[in-house]
């Protein structure tokens, strides 16, 4: 049997009994929506900024849309709120990140970030039904709208959402969370001009019932975006294995490993959006128990990016796998 000790956290030594090794690793994490190195802290000036500007215009263009009896400036306000959430969940995961685990809640508090995406994700797709509904009406019975309006305040979204994606541009490929911040402004962009040429369609040809077309294509384009969202927030409150993982293919690595025989009882699942956990029983055949320990470790941090692993190493397989 292995006898192992890894630091954790806290920088000291942990010992762990016969059979166990435990790692920490901050090197490498995975995401709801893919991989990347180095540690992350979401909560700089850049996540602030954005929040404050886009907030402030969304209330601005939701009234504006109100005012101006078009839908389509109401459904960009919806599209805009759920990447200012979206930004909100970004910076709150890294303030719960920071907070130590307790005596009483041991995994800390990184799994309300998934609770928050399935949040998330519910709200959008109620928010989705009202815009749908409301948009389906207007088609049925056409109203003029103030053309004007929608030009000027769909045109000042473009102007910030476009301004806040380049914020996070520079460093969109070194990580993951400043990507999806990225991405998700640029999308905001794009819906914006989208009611900008609405807009500029009714005000030279008078057709109103563009308002409405364009309300259910931004309603889709919201859909397509909080499908994956609702998908992989359950997938991660389930405790599956996060985007990115696959369990088969550890096993295989594992088992690839000189003088392992069996690989039981091995879990992967997200301890939070974007680290993932790992326990496994390895049955194998080799002298140096330790080192076997430590390549199995070092496999699952390099290869996977798995933070948090925890494996116990058997020379015969226990009672509590009859099937192995």
């Amino acid at each position: 049997m292995a006898h192992e000790h890894a630091h954790g956290h806290d920088g000291h030594d942990h010992s762990h009994g016969p059979g166990h090794g435990h790692s920490h690793s901050h090197s490498h994490s995975h995401g709801v929506g893919g991989h990347h190195h180095g540690p992350t802290d979401t909560g700089d000036w850049r996540y602030a900024v954005g929040l404050i500007v886009n907030l402030a215009f969304v209330a601005a263009e939701f009234t504006a849309g109100f005012i101006a009896d078009s839908t389509a400036l109401m459904a960009d306000a919806g599209h805009n709120l759920s990447d200012v959430l979206g930004l909100a969940m970004a910076g709150g995961a890294a303030w719960l990140a920071r907070r130590a685990a307790g005596p009483k809640r041991t995994y800390g508090y990184g799994k309300a970030t998934v609770l928050a995406a399935l949040g998330n994700a519910l709200l959008l797709i109620f928010a989705c039904g009202a815009i749908a509904f409301e948009a389906a009406r207007r088609l049925a019975e056409p109203a003029p709208v103030a053309s004007g309006v929608i030009i000027a305040v769909a045109g000042i979204g473009f102007v910030i959402n476009l301004g806040t994606a380049l914020l996070f541009m520079k460093d969109q490929h070194k990580d993951l969370n400043v990507r999806g911040a990225y991405l998700h402004m640029m999308a905001d962009a794009a819906v914006s001009l989208g009611v900008v040429v609405a807009g500029i369609v009714i005000l030279f040809t008078g057709w109103s019932m563009i308002d409405g077309i364009v309300s259910l294509i931004i309603v889709a384009v919201i859909m397509i975006g909080t499908w994956g969202l609702l998908k992989d927030s359950v997938n991660l409150a389930l405790d599956a294995a996060p985007n990115g993982l696959d369990v088969g293919e550890i096993r295989a690595a594992f088992l690839a490993l000189p003088g392992v025989t069996t690989v039981h009882d091995l879990h992967v699942w997200g301890l939070s959006t974007t680290d993932a956990a790992l326990t496994a029983h390895i049955v194998h055949q080799r002298p140096d128990a330790d080192r076997l320990l430590a390549e199995a470790q070092g496999l699952a941090r390099g290869r996977f990016g798995i933070s948090h692993t925890t494996l116990q190493l058997e020379t015969a397989v226990l009672a509590d796998c009859p099937t192995c």
